[in-house]
């Protein structure tokens, strides 16, 4: 009989938030394992050295490396993994019960996980729940995490600053792990983000080298690995009445202002300026030098939550997310605040004139309250053009770009547009193809197409271009699956001229 795997938790630090559970455990194994950095010390083994027994065979898993700068860093990790897993798998074998300790929970950035991975579908195995260091870094501070209906979000400070600063601003509680080198990021984050005042340092939480102070009083250069950040969420209990006539006296000021401004306030038309910016699809380095620039300027940004998520952080600038199918009361509201004098940038994923913001913007504006705003419009990379690069040049000739939605036009005038499309022999570019609720129109434009092109025609699947998990695909219409496609999907017809050939789609510039 094969002996019987435990991830153990042992706590923050401190050996008496071991839990009863796991010094049984401990007490009464066979073997121990615990992991340690290159220097062969353990954390998690000398919090529980009391209830070590003598007789107890250990196992060190000490690590061959401890950062990410090497160049086959997860290689070799994976290894070490690997060759500990099959360490223990032995004295499995032999009928041992192993025990392996994990500092805080087993489960919860801790490296017992990756021996759980490669042990448990083998052998039988049991998680022994342990004191988080979240926890014990919340009751450090004294202070209440979450309340009521808060959102408590986990961050390793391991995040690009750019990733940090964005969700520390959608969140209400935060706890910030991995510090030591990635501080002066992490810190650099809070303070773009609007957090950094409310921020607290906990360093060693329940042990007795603890130390809890304000992250701005922190010497960067002495922070160690074992420290976290937290950022409590907000009394809303305690603060709403004060908030609640805030509010009111602000939406006063903005009525009292949009009546009778001030002269030395009132915008003038050539003050009362709207940009309408295009993000490209999706990496930072495809957003253009202007329209960075323009960023960089405005206090406002405006437009659907994921492209608002894309602008980067930095302290004053504010965020105006809204969902995806109130476009014109989203252009109003940016109309509003470039009307009152306000530095404002709407923004849209690819271009922002493709299917995108500006059009919304320019309807919105026809209301004459907006007339002294006035709009410019920058342009952004089209996903159109990102798939169409990633496979070569199926836009060569004269092409048409169509949308399968049919929130904003009814599908008969879609029908009418593919069928033109197709009769003229255009290359045609298809955004919106599929979305939870419209599954049937790639199939539909399928067979519309395929009434007056071969069924041998290229098409290209485009799949989150430009972003992580990016699939491009070719095939033929005939053999085109509409399963395939999603949301997510820009699809390229060729058309009779458009050729496959040397690992690239291209359609030449002349006809005949």
């Amino acid at each position: 009989m094969t002996g019987r795997l435990y991830g153990v938790g042992v706590g923050p630090g401190d050996p008496r938030l071991v839990t009863v559970r796991a010094a049984e455990l401990i007490g009464s194994a066979g073997v121990i394992a615990y992991h340690s950095g290159t220097h062969g010390s353990s954390i998690a083994r000398g919090i529980v050295d009391a209830y070590v027994q003598s007789e107890v065979i250990e196992e060190l898993l000490a690590y061959p490396v401890t950062t990410g700068e090497i160049t086959d860093y997860y290689a070799t990790i994976g290894e070490f993994y690997h060759a500990s897993a099959e360490r223990l798998a032995r004295h499995l074998d032999a009928g041992r019960d192993v025990v392996v300790l994990a500092e805080g929970d087993p489960l919860f950035y801790s490296s017992y996980m990756y021996l759980h991975d490669r042990l448990s579908d083998r052998y039988q195995a049991e998680i022994v729940p342990g004191v988080t260091s979240v926890s014990a870094a919340s009751a450090a501070t004294g202070r209440p995490l979450v309340r009521h209906e808060d959102v408590l979000t986990v961050l390793p400070g391991t995040l690009p600053p750019d990733e940090l600063a964005r969700r520390l601003r959608t969140t209400d509680a935060v706890a910030i792990m991995k510090l030591g080198r990635t501080f002066p990021a992490v810190r650099a984050a809070l303070e773009r983000a609007g957090r950094l005042d409310q921020a607290l340092y906990v360093e060693r939480a329940s042990t007795g080298a603890e130390q809890v102070r304000p992250v701005v009083e922190v010497d960067p250069d002495r922070v160690p690995y074992f420290s976290m950040i937290m950022v409590p969420g907000m009394d809303r209990r305690a603060d709403a009445a004060g908030r609640a006539e805030q509010a009111v006296r602000a939406e006063r000021a903005v009525r009292a202002e949009r009546v009778q401004p001030p002269a030395e306030s009132r915008p003038q038309a050539a003050e009362a300026e709207l940009v309408v910016a295009g993000l490209g699809p999706g990496p930072d380095r495809w957003l253009t030098a202007e329209v960075r620039d323009a960023l960089d300027r405005v206090d406002h940004v405006v437009g659907y939550g994921p492209y608002v998520d894309r602008v980067p952080e930095r302290t004053g600038l504010r965020r105006h997310p809204s969902g995806n199918t109130v476009e014109l009361d989203r252009a109003r509201d940016a109309l509003e605040l470039a009307l009152a004098g306000e530095r404002v940038a709407v923004v849209s994923g690819g271009d922002a004139g493709v299917f995108g913001m500006a059009s919304a913007v320019y309807e919105a504006a026809q209301d004459p309250r907006y007339a002294a705003v006035r709009i410019t419009v920058l342009p952004g990379l089209s996903a159109v053009l990102a798939v169409a690069a990633r496979v070569g040049a199926p836009l060569g000739g004269d092409f048409a770009v169509l949308s399968l939605s049919d929130r904003l036009k009814p599908w008969s005038v879609i029908e009418t547009r593919l069928r033109a499309a197709a009769a003229a022999d255009l290359v045609i570019a298809i955004y919106n193809p599929a979305s939870r609720v419209r599954t049937t129109q790639v199939k539909q434009a399928k067979e519309i197409l395929l009434e007056v092109r071969e069924p041998g025609t290229p098409v290209v699947i485009g799949r989150d271009v430009g972003r992580p998990g990016e699939e491009v695909l070719v095939g033929t219409l005939g053999d085109l699956d509409p399963d395939l496609v999603d949301m997510r999907c820009l699809l390229i017809v060729g058309a009779s001229r458009t050729r496959v050939d040397r690992g690239a789609v291209w359609t030449p510039r002349s006809v005949g």
